[in-house]
């Protein structure tokens, strides 16, 4: 760490203040701060200080995405040579002939098969998604002269976990330009947006090429001679029979061994991941558990009304939380400290609208069967409504006692 300390330092001065590569600073300052602790130290004056900054906020989230990576390489593997075993053919594209070239075959039994073959969708998508999103981030820190915010650690790790492995890459690249540019860079860049860039770069994509990134259909494996295979998800299946998931372990859906966006299929990845996020307290246990209340409450609801049409208003609120990215999108998304509320009556209250209008989407919108993606961007913007309403109501409250005293 020396070697690099040294040369951060050695081509320091060319990136201050009068030097010739000023206006770069940003991209000095970015692994510098990174790396290594500031060295500019508060000298004066009362300040509040907390060991939690943004950089180590961010580093710890995506800590907490490890295991949903492992499953979204895992388990894209899996489903993919689970079908293959039953019979599709691979698909004929780059990433199977780089898994045949390593000399793997499509094996559902082998554990180091479905994470290699999974691995060969997973990390082109990523490595798009960082190259093109940081590209952005770096231009515009450039262009209005501030540092690289690490902001986009977390972005740049979400939003491949949302996607499915065969989305076209160029299609990863411009949604993630449109979710950095569109969700966050125009309102003021890191800390000033009001949509999740994540969710925004994907909502882009859902409404702009709906074929290869719907709600309910996402590839499982394989091609025809003449075009690729896909099958429904078990929210999909659900919402035409009311029965298809009695074929449907919960277990294995809680574990993750479903079909789906690559990194939201298993719920237990990600309360790993909640488990880290809460201990550390980078997430609100609040807006989480509004989410769980209003799922559950807003589920049992709709049981209690019943259809003789639509079967998702049979779906109890245990198979919301496994099924989808409800799990993901409670963890990861609705928790995003940026665009959720910040005072704890708000988030509450903001949880509660996610878990709420997720149930709705999916039971009364049969036609669209996932709905976290679109709850957590339109409770987006009412979160400041809950803050706005809680201050003004503290306020009130201590001017009624000032009053009285």
């Amino acid at each position: 760490m020396q070697f690099l300390r040294n040369a951060l330092d050695s081509v320091a001065p060319m990136f201050e203040k009068g030097g010739k590569l000023h206006k770069f600073h940003a991209l000095y300052e970015m692994p510098d701060t990174f790396l290594f602790t500031p060295g500019e130290v508060t000298k004066a004056g009362a300040h509040v200080r907390d060991g939690l900054d943004l950089k180590r906020m961010m580093i710890m989230v995506a800590i907490a995405l490890q295991p949903c990576f492992f499953m979204a390489s895992w388990n894209t593997g899996y489903q993919a040579n689970l079908a293959i075993s039953n019979g599709a053919q691979p698909l004929a594209d780059f990433n199977t002939a780089i898994f045949t070239m390593l000399g793997f075959s499509h094996d559902p039994e082998s554990f180091l098969a479905n994470l290699i073959y999974g691995m060969c969708y997973f990390v082109p998508i990523f490595l798009v998604t960082q190259a093109a999103g940081g590209t952005v981030e770096v231009i515009t820190s450039i262009v209005r002269k501030h540092e690289i915010n690490e902001g986009f650690l977390v972005t740049g790790s979400l939003f491949p976990l949302i996607l499915p492995p065969t989305i076209p890459l160029w299609q990863v690249a411009v949604g993630i330009i449109f979710g950095v540019l569109i969700g966050k860079e125009i309102f003021g860049g890191t800390g000033m947006n009001v949509l999740n860039p994540a969710l925004t770069a994907r909502a882009f994509l859902f409404f702009a090429y709906p074929a290869q990134i719907s709600g309910d259909q996402v590839w499982i494996a394989a091609n025809t001679a003449v075009d690729g295979v896909s099958g429904a998800t078990w929210l999909g299946k659900a919402a035409l029979d009311g029965a298809a998931l009695d074929s449907l372990s919960w277990i294995d859906a809680f574990v993750g061994l479903v079909p789906g966006s690559m990194g939201e299929t298993s719920a237990l990845a990600c309360l790993m991941g909640a488990g880290l996020l809460l201990a550390t307290r980078v997430a609100s246990w609040q807006t989480m558990a509004g989410v769980t209340a209003g799922t559950v409450v807003m589920a049992m609801v709709l049981n209690g009304f019943g259809s003789e049409t639509n079967p998702m208003f049979g779906m109890q609120f245990w198979w919301h939380m496994v099924l989808g990215g409800w799990a993901f999108g409670m963890v990861f998304m609705a928790t995003d400290p940026v665009s959720s509320a910040f005072t704890a009556k708000g988030k509450w209250a903001y949880g509660i609208g996610i878990g709420v209008v997720v149930v709705l989407v999916r039971v009364v919108n049969p036609a669209y069967p996932e709905g976290m993606m679109l709850a957590i961007l339109f409770m987006n913007l009412f979160a400041p409504f809950f803050d706005h309403i809680v201050v003004q109501g503290n306020i009130k409250r201590r001017l009624a006692r000032n009053v009285a005293a």
